[in-house]
C-alpha cells in the first residue's frame, strides 16, 4: 500500500477552532499538491480567546478533536504525525488587552496538546503577515501554481502566474498577492523562494475588521450617532427584528476601545431594525478611513497597497458572504455593481422576509446586509477592485477536497516540504539516466533488428 505520512494543524480562529488532518505520500514529500485533507473536525463552542477567564476549558475544548485525531489517523503513524496550533487576530487582541490571559490559555492548549501521542511541535499566535503569506501558500500549492511533475517524472516550473489571495475571518482580514511594483512600505514585503523560483508578495492583515468585529465598531457607532438612548433604530437590520444590547457586548475589545462611553457598561439599549440600505452603507463606510496617504496611494486607514493584479481566491467569510446572496437571493456576482445591488436588495428586505428565504440560518441573517455592504466596500473602495479586476476574484471556500486557508500552507511552511532551491536535481538526473537508457535499448534493438534483417536477406539472397 501507498506508505503516508499525516500531519495535523488547529486554526484557532476569533470565533472558532477547526482541526485539519493532512496526508500524503510519504516518497512524493516534496512534489507541489500532494498534501490533501483527510479529516477535519470543527471543535463545539468559541475560539479559544474567549476563555480568557478560564484558560483550562480552552484546552477541554479541543479534546473531542483530538480524540477523533487519534481515530482518523492510523494508530503505528501517532507518534510521527506532527501536531501545530496556531492562533490568529482573536488571540491578537486578547494579548494587546491582556498579555497574561493569553499567555495563560496558550499555556492550557499546550498541556492538552502535549498528552496526545503526536508529535507536537508548539502552540502560537500567527502575526497577521504570516495568516496572509500561509493563506496565499495554500491557494497557489493546492492549484500547483509553484511546480509540477511532466510525464516523465520530470520537474517543470508552470508558467502559471500565482493567484491572490483574500482571507476574512472574525477579527481581522487579510490580502496577499505578488507584484512586480515598488512595495513602499518594508512591513508588506514578503520575499519567498519555493522550487527555486524568487515571489515578491504583497500583504496586509487588517485587525479589527474580520467580520464580528466590523459588526461591533459598526454597533459602536450607531449607538454614538443615538447618543446611548433607551432605544435606538439600526438601518443596516432587517425590519420586524429588535434586540437587547448590553454595552459590555460591544464595548470589550481594543477595536471600540476609543469609542467607549462614560456611561456604565452594564447600561441595555433595545436596537431595532428599520431596513434603509442608503443609510447603512453611509455607517459602514465611517469604518474606513479613505482620506490619509503617507504613500503614493494606499487602500485605507494610510496602509499602502500597490494596484491589484492577476487572479484573486477569496475565501473564508468572503465566500461565504458571496454564497448567501447566490444561494438565498438567487443572485449571480459579476461585477461590483451586483455586489452592491444584493447588498441593497438584502438591506431593504423585512425580517419575516429573509426568514422565510432561510429559516436555518436565523443567527446570522440580520447582519447580512452590514456584511454585504462592508465586503462591497472593502474590495471596491478599499482594495480598488474595478469592473475590469473584480471579475478576477474567485469566491470559493475549497481547492479539490482542501479547504483554503493558512492551515496548510502553515504545515508545509513548518514541516520544509516546500524547498527553497529547485527540487533535487538527481531526481531528474535518475529519469533522465533512464530515458537514455530507453533510448539506448531501443536505439541497439531496432539496430540488431535491422542486422539481422540485413543478414537474413544475405544468407538468402547467396543461396540461390
Amino acid at each position: 500500500p501507498l506508505c503516508l505520512q499525516y500531519g495535523i494543524v488547529l486554526d484557532a480562529g476569533s470565533s472558532h477552532t477547526a482541526m485539519f488532518v493532512y496526508k500524503w505520500p510519504a516518497d512524493k514529500e516534496n512534489d507541489t499538491g500532494v498534501v490533501s485533507e483527510h479529516s477535519m473536525c470543527d471543535v463545539e463552542g468559541p475560539g479559544i480567546s474567549s476563555y480568557n477567564t478560564n484558560p483550562l476549558g480552552a484546552g477541554q475544548s479541543l479534546v473531542h478533536c483530538l480524540n477523533q485525531a487519534l481515530k482518523d489517523v492510523p494508530a503505528e503513524k501517532h507518534v510521527s504525525t506532527p501536531l501545530y496550533l496556531g492562533a490568529t487576530a482573536g488571540m491578537r487582541l486578547l494579548n494587546i488587552i491582556n498579555h497574561q490571559a493569553s499567555g495563560a490559555v496558550l499555556s492550557a492548549v499546550t498541556a492538552t496538546l502535549k498528552s496526545y501521542p503526536f508529535d507536537f511541535r508548539g502552540a502560537k499566535i500567527l502575526s497577521g503577515e504570516e495568516e496572509g503569506v500561509f493563506g496565499w501558500v495554500t491557494a497557489n500549492y493546492l492549484l500547483e501554481n509553484f511546480i509540477k511533475r511532466g510525464w516523465l517524472g520530470e520537474w517543470i516550473q508552470p508558467k502559471k502566474k500565482t493567484l491572490g489571495a483574500m482571507d476574512l475571518g472574525g477579527a481581522s482580514t487579510q490580502i496577499t498577492f505578488e507584484t512586480k511594483d515598488t512595495i513602499e512600505n518594508p512591513q508588506n514585503e514578503v520575499m519567498m523562494k519555493l522550487y527555486g523560483q524568487m515571489y515578491k508578495v504583497y500583504t496586509h492583515s487588517f485587525l479589527c475588521y474580520g467580520r464580528d468585529q466590523v459588526l461591533r465598531r459598526l454597533l459602536s457607532k450607531l449607538l454614538q450617532a443615538g447618543n446611548y438612548q433607551a432605544t435606538i433604530s439600526n438601518p443596516c437590520w432587517p425590519t420586524g427584528y429588535q434586540r437587547n444590547l448590553s454595552l459590555s457586548s460591544i464595548y470589550d475589545t481594543p477595536c471600540t476601545e476609543k469609542e467607549k462611553p462614560s456611561i456604565p457598561l452594564s447600561t441595555s439599549i433595545t436596537m431595532v431594525g428599520t431596513s434603509n440600505g442608503n443609510l447603512c452603507v453611509l455607517y459602514v463606510n465611517k469604518l474606513f478611513n479613505f482620506t490619509a496617504c503617507p504613500y503614493s496611494r494606499c487602500s485605507f486607514d494610510g496602509i499602502f497597497q500597490p494596484d491589484v493584479s492577476g487572479n484573486f481566491i477569496a475565501f473564508s467569510a468572503f465566500f461565504y458572504t458571496v454564497d448567501f446572496i447566490q444561494t438565498v437571493m438567487g443572485r449571480l456576482v459579476h461585477l461590483p455593481s451586483d455586489l452592491k445591488d444584493a447588498a441593497e436588495a438584502i438591506c431593504a428586505s423585512s425580517w419575516s422576509e429573509l426568514l422565510q428565504k432561510a429559516p436555518q440560518m436565523e443567527k446570522r441573517l440580520p447582519d447580512y446586509c452590514a456584511i454585504s455592504m462592508f465586503v462591497y466596500l472593502l474590495t471596491t473602495k478599499g482594495y480598488n477592485f474595478n469592473n475590469h479586476s473584480f471579475p478576477n476574484i474567485a469566491f470559493q471556500k475549497k481547492a479539490g477536497e482542501t479547504s483554503i486557508g493558512w492551515a496548510l500552507g502553515y504545515m508545509l511552511n513548518l514541516t520544509n516540504m516546500i524547498p527553497a532551491e529547485e527540487p533535487a536535481s538527481h531526481k531528474s538526473l535518475l529519469y533522465n539516466n533512464w530515458v537514455v537508457l530507453i533510448l539506448l535499448f531501443v536505439f541497439t534493438t531496432l539496430t540488431a533488428l535491422v542486422t539481422a534483417v540485413c543478414l537474413l536477406r544475405r544468407s538468402k539472397s547467396s543461396a540461390i
